[in-house]
């Protein structure tokens, strides 16, 4: 009996999914528990795994738009191998059936017949009263080949491509379509503005360096910059809940927790799983819990789910060597905090010119719900607490 392979639940408010590619071919075996088929929403990509082993059977091919529910495969049982030691089957003819001579004429029919002999052609004569033919008109000599018209030239004396001969074009995925759109969409809904400052990460530094290796012996996992910033965030958030709500209609919503999102590059494109209830984490749950979210991200294994109800959301442009930048809202949150590079600057400490390692941060935040003195003071509690790390301790 087959066992079909359907589309599982996308999620809230998803309908639909492209399914990707098949990662078995029609008829290939699969054991059961093998991921067999990659799908991807508006929000992100999933995996459909076999629930038993067989022949794969594809019944919708990939590039597909699918809905939950649709069966797009089957697995087959597979037939059992033949025993190498049963002898072969002979049919014999029954003895006692007389044989039938075939009738002359049927050999006669069956029999191939010659090819016709070729005859000699009859002369053509005219035909009377016929027309005389119109003489053949002069071949026409070729025309010269127009000269092509000149390519337009840029600045720098370049000829760009008149066509896009030379290109490739492909289709954009439907999760890069969301993100373009969603991008678009907070633009045009929000009030976005960008507030900036810088941090010393100097302390933050040697106190990673003094108590790493114990907390990793302690807790199973690294004490990780990213933790330690969202810890900041966390800590901000208690005085200044405002970027912590979001506008709906004319209400706003204020969460009674923080569900904080995290900004992951994958190849398919950004996506921002949440870590939910982040202000109730341990520094070590909340190291834990950000590590698990990014690799099932980078690994296209997020749940729909793990991306749904963000409250406000962390990004790092430093990790691709970014200096400065202004993040966009991640729609319909009101915050967005924008980590860079860590770079070693001369700055001012007490009349002393010294290097320390300095990070530029950026909060953008929607202008409609927080005020410009509200956007300040939590990029400052930010700053505070990470360039005095004993502060989220003892919160103060």
């Amino acid at each position: 009996m087959a066992a079909e392979i359907r589309i599982p639940p996308l999620g809230e408010s998803i309908n639909e999914a492209t399914l990707v590619r098949w990662l078995k071919v029609d008829g290939a075996h699969v054991e059961a528990d093998e991921v067999v088929l990659e799908l991807e929403t508006e929000k992100a990509a999933m995996e459909v795994q076999a629930e038993t082993s067989g022949r794969l059977r594809i019944v919708v091919r990939a590039g597909s738009q699918v809905t939950p529910g649709t069966v797009v495969g089957r697995i087959t049982e597979e037939a059992a191998p033949a025993r190498k030691d049963a002898a072969p089957e002979t049919k014999q003819a029954p003895a006692d059936k007389p044989r039938v001579a075939e009738p002359v004429g049927a050999a006669r029919a069956a029999a191939p017949k010659e090819p016709p002999r070729a005859e000699a052609a009859p002369r053509a004569e005219p035909a009377p009263h016929a027309e005389p033919a119109p003489p053949a008109e002069p071949a026409r000599r070729p025309e010269p080949p127009r000269p092509a018209a000149p390519a337009a030239h840029d600045g720098d004396g370049r000829r760009p491509a008149a066509s896009d001969e030379d290109a490739e074009r492909e289709p954009m995925s439907q999760l890069r379509r969301t993100i373009a759109a969603r991008l678009v969409e907070a633009q045009r809904t929000a009030a976005i503005l960008t507030t900036f400052n810088e941090i010393d990460l100097g302390e933050l530094q040697a106190l990673r360096a003094r108590h790493r290796e114990r907390f990793k012996a302690r807790h199973g996992v690294d004490l990780g910059l990213m933790s330690l910033f969202a810890r900041a965030v966390i800590h901000a958030l208690r005085e200044v809940a405002i970027l912590n709500a979001r506008i709906d209609g004319t209400d706003v919503v204020k969460p009674r927790h923080v569900h904080l999102g995290i900004a992951v590059s994958t190849p398919r494109g950004l996506v921002v799983p949440v870590v939910r209830g982040a202000d109730r984490l341990s520094l070590a749950a909340l190291e834990q819990a950000i590590g698990d979210v990014a690799r099932r991200a980078r690994e296209g294994k997020l749940a729909p789910g793990d991306l749904a109800g963000g409250t406000f959301t962390i990004t790092n442009g430093g990790v691709f060597g970014s200096l400065l930048s202004t993040p966009i809202l991640n729609p319909p949150q009101s915050g967005i905090l924008g980590m860079h590079k860590i770079e070693e600057r001369p700055v001012a400490r007490q009349g002393q010119v010294v290097i320390r390692p300095m990070m530029y941060v950026a909060l953008s935040y929607d202008h409609r719900l927080v005020d410009g003195e509200q956007a300040v003071t939590f990029l400052v509690r930010v700053k505070e607490a990470l360039e005095d790390p004993a502060r989220m301790v003892l919160e103060v």
